[in-house]
């Protein structure tokens, strides 16, 4: 199968997951909150895993020292991203979580997704290994994200019809990314995107994840979340190794 099959076929799956949202529709909030902190806990720790286990190496192997600013360059532009366009990646509809204005979801949602395509399309094109890696990892942490956006939207007054829809019109910029990704290596070499983007997984899995599962004064949850946290890593670690 042909780099460009694959950055097609994981954009497409990558939006189809946008209509996990849907799956709030059968689960009651109690149920939905235990469900959703264990699989932030676990998205932090494939984020983290695939950033520093397979995104990084990959990448300053091939560019040195330039990869690990470029790294830098990328933790950077998401905290901008959040600190100019007031994005939160909220992972649940309690009271207490922030309610951004559905568009402005929106918006964040497919900006975070375009560069998540980029990463994705990049290192497809410097390894299809890690590009399955990659993909995984961003998959891990589109799961929760949905099922939370979803509830906003629908929250702020949208059909449920409507919120499934624009959630995955929002998804497919996914595939645009990949696509650009490919587009543009035909011009240059594009592993810099990959440490660019891992840049932005440490972000997500640090300062937008963790906190949303740091939160609890209950024993029992704090060491389910931790355990999920670990698997998440574990995962990403035992593809390392297999890889070799």
């Amino acid at each position: 199968m042909g780099v460009l099959t694959w950055i097609v076929a994981g954009g497409l799956l990558m939006s189809a997951l946008a209509l996990v949202g849907g799956l709030t529709l059968l689960l009651d909030p109690r149920t939905q909150e235990r469900l959703v902190r264990p699989l932030v806990a676990f998205a932090a720790g494939s984020l983290l895993g695939g950033a520093l286990l397979h995104m990084i190496p990959e990448a300053a192997h091939r560019d040195g020292i330039m990869a690990y600013v470029l790294v830098l360059a990328g933790f950077s532009a998401f905290l901008g991203l959040e600190q100019f366009l007031h994005w939160h990646h909220c992972h649940r509809t309690s009271a207490d979580c922030r309610e951004p204005l559905t568009y402005l979801i929106l918006v964040g949602d497919a900006l975070h997704n375009l560069l998540g395509g980029l990463a994705v399309g990049a290192a497809f094109l410097a390894d299809v290994r890690v590009g399955v890696t990659t993909w995984l990892a961003a998959a891990t942490h589109e799961v929760p994200q949905e099922l939370g956006d979803f509830g906003i939207l629908v929250h702020g007054g949208w059909s449920r019809r409507r919120a499934l829809l624009f959630n995955f019109l929002s998804a497919l910029t996914f595939l645009v990314g990949g696509l650009l990704a490919y587009g543009a290596a035909q011009r240059f070499d594009t592993i810099g995107l990959v440490a660019f983007a891992a840049g932005n997984f440490i972000y997500i899995g640090a300062s937008d994840l963790v906190p949303e599962v740091n939160r609890h004064r209950e024993m029992k949850a704090n060491f389910v979340h931790f355990g999920a946290f670990v698997a998440g890593v574990a995962v990403l670690a035992a593809i390392r190794l297999a890889r070799g």
